[in-house]
């Protein structure tokens, strides 16, 4: 295996900045105890200069939220020719709308709660606006992810001042029909669904909290479901991904319920990878140990839709020659 020099980008500015660095340290940790030269590199103001500088031979993006997993610091790579992990720019930017992500899970026909499009500055118009849609509700932020600024409502005063909250995050929200059923996560990669894991959180739904707080939330995998509606679930977490173009690693929402169906919530392109993450939990159910989603997720690097590969980094100027691939990583048995 040659070495590579990879540059791990965690921090960020959004509210999942400290997220980030917990992802970033554990995928470095990974990555260098599997021989890979691994720089740190802090996502702030000046990160074309630090990229520039640091002369990767690719870029692992432990990024979550705005400006890091809807498609900035995508095109800034490809700009830069620095091969990167992850959906290209156009996927990222899709998956992290909300609303538009929506939109495309209908017109591929692929069923997600009803939902409508709030402008933060339209609050105090709710009554109207709201109108018979019912309650409960969920009103989110539309470009924020971990449920940062998330909340359900259970009547317009409510929903009003979720809504208020919401906003201090995105000045467009989503507001969503509470659906009633089974929380469960999909590892999808390259198109194909590893294995979906339930989520019994111990809140009023699987908030920040329950997601990053150990003792918060149990787990099961794989998801509680009948052998007919597991192979469903999975099914319909690829067509979400495929739907939004997302690749390599991701992870999709679903909500599975009583009555014989299943609604996805969103597609997350950049999926947490900490100790309390989703997708590590269902790849090692699949049979990959950190490390060897880690790479997985290293070798399918690439320059997303714009740039041929022999345009890469390193390719021109004072740069030296892409070092090769990494090797396909050795699954464990399960």
């Amino acid at each position: 295996m040659v070495e590579q020099h990879v540059g791990v980008l965690m921090g960020g500015v959004s509210a999942e900045r400290e997220i980030s660095l917990s992802t970033g340290e554990a995928v470095a940790t990974a990555l260098e105890q599997r021989g890979h030269r691994v720089s740190r590199i802090l996502v702030e103001g000046d990160i074309d200069q630090r990229l520039r500088e640091a002369e990767l031979d690719v870029a692992f993006l432990a990024l979550h939220g705005t400006l890091g997993e809807d498609g900035c610091i995508q095109g800034l790579l490809e700009i830069l020719r620095i091969p990167y992990t992850g959906s290209d720019v156009l996927a990222s930017a899709l998956a992290m709308d909300k609303l538009k992500a929506k939109e495309l899970f209908r017109l591929y026909n692929v069923p997600t709660p009803p939902y409508y499009g709030l402008e933060a500055d339209a609050i105090d118009r709710l009554p109207e606006l709201h109108g018979s849609f019912g309650f409960p509700a969920f009103v989110k932020p539309r470009r924020a992810g971990s449920s940062v600024g998330a909340g359900r409502a259970a009547d317009l005063a409510e929903l009003a001042a979720k809504a208020t909250e919401a906003a201090r995050y995105d000045s467009l929200l989503l507001v969503e029909r509470f659906v009633s059923g089974k929380e469960v996560a999909v590892g999808v990669l390259d198109g194909r669904a590893l294995g979906a894991i339930e989520i019994v959180p111990k809140g009023r739904f699987y908030d920040y909290r329950s997601k990053y707080q150990s003792g918060q939330s149990e787990y099961h995998y794989p998801a509680r479901l009948s052998p007919t509606r597991y192979k469903g679930v999975l099914r319909i977490a690829e067509r979400a991904a495929k739907a939004v173009g997302a690749t390599s690693a991701v992870r999709v929402d679903v909500l599975v319920t009583e009555g014989e169906n299943e609604y996805v919530l969103e597609v997350n392109t950049l999926p947490g990878m900490t100790h309390t993450s989703l997708m590590p939990k269902i790849a090692e159910g699949a049979g990959y140990d950190f490390g060897d989603l880690c790479e997985a997720i290293l070798r399918r690097a690439g320059l997303g839709t714009r740039l041929p590969p022999s345009q890469s980094a390193r390719s021109t100027g004072p740069h030296k020659a892409q070092s090769e691939s990494v090797s396909e990583p050795t699954m464990k048995s399960r």
